[in-house]
């Protein structure tokens, strides 16, 4: 029997463990095992997306402190690691539960998958990046979700023979539950159905520090999508840190009442699934809504000055637009008008990603190998200093 213990902690990594906990419960001799490193806990961000993915409650629960780093929550981590004994820890993204769940397991001389793998913005101001780094060089395999990352592992010095280009389980759940999507009354409820197919609404988002931690970026940003919300209804569904931020620069209240935009609060998956796949345009700083839109054929604008998910923009439907309101106004301007790219959906995002993952480690840690020896008293091994996200 194969005990595979996968940690996850955020919407994001929800996600994407989705498909590989459906795949591991399928197949006989894999024992998943569920972490969840509590590191988005409220009913909303946490959850509320586990019922909607039809993923099975948690085996493990933890409650960090709010803001928690990984070396905070490496310890509990570690404690359940050495408790369940498993052959082999999954984790996915670039989280601080990512990073953490990879140091405890590391620890404990513990095999860590990453999937996810070689993903790399070259921004060390990142939080992400950093986490992205550690994460690899902690990890005994390799999963990537499009070629750049393999080109990059290889480039750190990473072994060809434990890297796999894997393809990309976001897409694996997208695929499964993308019909489901369609039947949301989200369109309705917000006020959006325009008949005939039309899509006259833009889906934006912001969470990540670069955006929303310096007031004079998050202004920039927020008078962009304004100006534009003058012409075409902005959805934007907000992470409770971005609500913050918002509030504390003045520019929306408690309900939003501040602003042009229609402010809402962080939505189940199946509702944001839907927003998106009937978007004239998605405007973005998260890695997953760049892949979720080019699979789904969507113009997506990235407000950032870079991505991870070089992929995306070679052969998808995103266009990087960087962080400058002008900018930014006439490339979203310039898309809604007709001159969006058309894109293609990348090499095995079809579905099948967690399949080729599970196969991987089942050939690589099952059968009659044995779970690694762990030290009585779970020690704490080095870890490095890392930015809290």
């Amino acid at each position: 029997m194969l005990k595979v213990l996968t940690v996850a902690g955020t919407r994001p990594n929800f996600v994407k463990i989705a498909a590989l906990q459906a795949e591991m419960r399928r197949r006989r001799g894999v024992l998943p095992v569920l972490v969840h490193s509590g590191q988005h806990f409220d009913r909303e961000m946490s959850d509320r997306f586990l019922d909607d993915l039809s993923i099975p409650a948690p085996d493990f629960t933890l409650r960090p402190r709010a803001s928690a780093s990984p070396s905070e929550m490496a310890p509990a981590l570690r404690e359940v690691i050495g408790s369940a004994r498993p052959d082999v820890v999954v984790v996915v993204g670039d989280v601080n539960s990512t990073l953490a769940g990879a140091q405890a397991a590391a620890g404990l001389g513990v095999p860590v998958a990453h999937v996810e793998a070689g993903l790399r913005s070259f921004d060390p101001t990142m939080p992400e990046e950093r986490n992205r780094i550690a994460t690899d060089s902690l990890s005994s395999l390799f999963f990537a979700s499009e070629p750049s990352g393999v080109a990059n592992l290889l480039a750190e010095g990473q072994p060809l023979d434990r890297i796999f280009l894997a393809g990309n389980v976001m897409i694996d759940t997208l695929t499964r539950f993308l019909e489901a999507a369609r039947r949301s009354t989200v369109l309705s409820r917000l006020g959006l159905n325009g008949g005939h197919g039309t899509r006259r609404y833009v889906l934006a988002t912001l969470h990540r520090p670069a955006a929303v931690d310096d007031p004079a970026v998050l202004r920039g940003l927020w008078s962009a999508l304004e100006r534009l919300a003058g012409e075409l209804p902005v959805i934007f569904p907000a992470h409770p840190r971005t609500q913050s931020r918002l509030r504390e620069c003045g520019l929306a209240g408690a309900d939003g009442v501040n602003t042009k935009i229609r402010l809402t609060r962080p939505l189940p998956y199946l509702d944001f699934i839907r927003l998106e796949s009937a978007a004239a345009l998605v405007m973005t700083d998260s890695g997953g809504v760049q892949e979720e839109t080019t699979a789904m054929g969507v113009p997506c604008l990235t407000l950032r000055n870079n991505t991870e998910r070089p992929i995306t923009v070679l052969e998808g439907t995103n266009q990087i637009a960087g962080l400058e309101p002008e900018h930014i106004l006439a490339a979203a301007r310039r898309m809604l008008a007709g001159g969006a790219k058309i894109g293609r959906i990348p090499r095995l995002w079809d579905g099948r990603s967690a399949q080729r993952i599970v196969s991987t480690l089942c050939r690589n840690y099952g059968s009659s190998r044995k779970p690694a020896a762990i030290p009585a008293g779970f020690p704490s091994p080095a870890l490095p200093a890392i930015a809290t996200c």
